[in-house]
């Protein structure tokens, strides 16, 4: 009688194999702040928030369990193991990371098959313009870093996860700061527009790579620029 139960047993288990499995999903912010959704493998850049869903498939009455394995490509050993059916990560290192999730049914000790997602964290990019031109255009109207104007910018900076700029004028007064690579200074001091001319940026920097950026450039306001006719509207 045992054998029998063992056989059915044995036929059994391959079928429930087959249908029960796991379909790791990732969602995160891009770089021109769109929400995705992602099964497959993506890149992106640091810092980057992930959440990460299981979506388990046909489990039926059965009780799983989860680990998610981080790693980074090349590496035998763990970053990071959770034990949770969806879970959240930050990187914030450049580089290609292996996100492993294994799934078993605790009921039947039956191991599903592992599934992969590769993350890739691209290499750090910071480049600071040399012009603005804030006049309500809605044309390079913020000084910030390349793409912060103009998020599809083939120089969009990339993988920043330190950041702190400053603007000076030629007196070496501090006018602005800010510490988030996204955001920029709109040519105003207290709230009042400042004149046309030269002023000096800082930037202090690092990159997901380890880089380090030390950033020390003068940069025009045109404030009568015309974006698109390269002309001024002062007589």
């Amino acid at each position: 009688m045992k054998i029998k139960q063992y056989l059915l047993l044995a036929l059994w288990l391959p079928l429930t194999a087959g249908a029960q499995k796991v379909v790791p999903s990732a969602t995160y912010v891009d770089e021109n702040n769109n929400m995705v959704d992602s099964e497959s493998d993506f890149t992106a850049q640091a810092p980057l928030d992930v959440s990460f869903r299981a979506n388990p498939k046909d489990l039926g009455e059965h009780t799983a369990a989860f680990e998610w394995h981080f790693r980074k490509e090349g590496d035998a050993k763990d970053l990071l193991v959770r034990y949770e059916e969806d879970t959240q990560y930050t990187f914030k290192e450049s580089g290609t990371f292996l996100v492993i999730l294994k799934a078993k049914l605790t009921d039947i000790a039956l191991e599903l098959d592992s599934a992969v997602i590769k993350v890739t964290i691209s290499e750090s990019r910071l480049v600071m313009p040399n012009a603005f031109s804030p006049n309500d255009d809605l044309k390079n109207d913020i000084y910030g870093a390349k793409g912060v104007c103009d998020p599809n910018s083939t120089e969009h900076y990339r993988s920043i996860v330190e950041f702190h700029g400053y603007i000076f004028n030629r007196w070496g007064q501090k006018l602005f700061e800010w510490t988030d690579v996204s955001k920029g200074w709109d040519g105003k001091y207290n709230g009042t527009p400042v004149k046309e001319g030269v002023y000096f940026v800082r930037v202090i920097a690092k990159g997901a790579d380890g880089r380090e950026y030390n950033i020390k450039k003068d940069i025009n306001l045109l404030r009568s620029y015309t974006e698109g006719t390269g002309t001024s509207s002062n007589p």
